[in-house]
C-alpha cells in the first residue's frame, strides 16, 4: 500500500508523521504543498491544513488521527504500549505537549518565524503558561531515558517536532534558554535527533 504525504518540510507536524512514516517502513510519496484555501486542496484537507495523507481508501488530516490510523494498520515497530494504562499515559504525554507546550508557543511563531512582533502583554502570557506546561510535563514524564519510560513512543515524536520549536520561541522571543535550563529537553532532543528518520527529516528542511 502507497501513502501520499501532503505538507511541506517547514511544518513541524508533517515531519512528525513522515519521521512516523519511516520508522514503520511504510512506503509513501510526499507531495509538497502549503495550507492553503484552494477548493482541490479543501476537497482533501477541509480547513486546508498540513499534514494529509491520501490512502487508497481516501483522505486523513490532523496529525494525531493520521498517527493512529498508521499505528492501527499494525506495519513496523509499535510505539504504543500493549498496556491500556501505559498507553493512556503516552496519549496523556501528548495531550499535555500539545496543549501545554506547542499551542503557546505557536502564539509566538509569527514574531519569531515571521518577523510579525507580539506585544509585551502576549510575551508574558505565553511564558506563564509554558513555564506551567513545562512545570506539568515534568511531573507526567519519565524521561527514563524516553519520556514515557525505557521504550520509545509516539510521545518523543511530539516531544521532538513540538519542544524543540518551543525552545526557539523561548530563546528568540523570550529571551528564556528552555532548552538548557529546563530538565530533561537537551537529554531527549539529542536522544531523538540521533535517529535515522529524525536525521532524514532535519536534512529535508535545510
Amino acid at each position: 500500500m502507497s501513502i501520499k504525504l501532503y505538507g511541506m518540510p517547514l511544518s513541524n507536524y508533517y515531519n512528525m508523521v513522515k519521521a512516523v512514516l519511516i520508522e514503520k517502513g511504510l512506503e509513501f510519496e510526499e507531495i509538497l504543498v502549503k495550507p492553503n484555501q484552494d477548493e482541490d486542496y479543501l476537497a482533501q484537507s477541509p480547513m486546508g491544513k498540513v499534514p494529509c495523507i491520501e490512502t487508497e481508501q481516501g483522505f486523513l488530516t490532523e496529525t494525531g488521527v493520521i498517527i493512529d490510523y498508521l499505528d492501527a494498520l499494525g506495519e513496523g515497530p509499535a510505539f504504543y504500549p500493549i498496556d491500556a494504562f501505559a498507553k493512556a499515559k503516552v496519549q496523556e504525554l501528548i495531550r499535555y505537549l500539545e496543549l501545554y507546550i506547542e499551542l503557546p508557543a505557536r502564539r509566538l511563531y509569527g514574531e519569531v518565524f515571521f518577523g510579525r512582533p507580539a506585544s509585551a502583554e502576549e510575551k508574558a502570557a505565553v511564558k506563564g503558561l509554558l513555564v506551567k506546561g513545562f512545570a506539568a510535563l515534568e511531573k507526567l514524564a519519565k524521561f527514563d531515558p524516553y519520556i514515557a519510560g525505557a521504550e520509545i513512543s509516539y510521545a518523543d515524536f511530539y516531544f521532538r517536532y513540538s519542544v524543540s520549536l518551543a525552545t526557539i520561541v523561548c530563546k528568540k522571543a523570550l529571551d528564556w534558554d528552555a532548552f538548557n535550563e529546563e530538565p530533561h529537553i537537551k537529554q531527549l532532543l539529542d536522544l531523538m535527533d540521533a535517529r535515522a528518520s529524525v536525521q532524514h527529516t532535519l536534512a529535508d528542511q535545510a
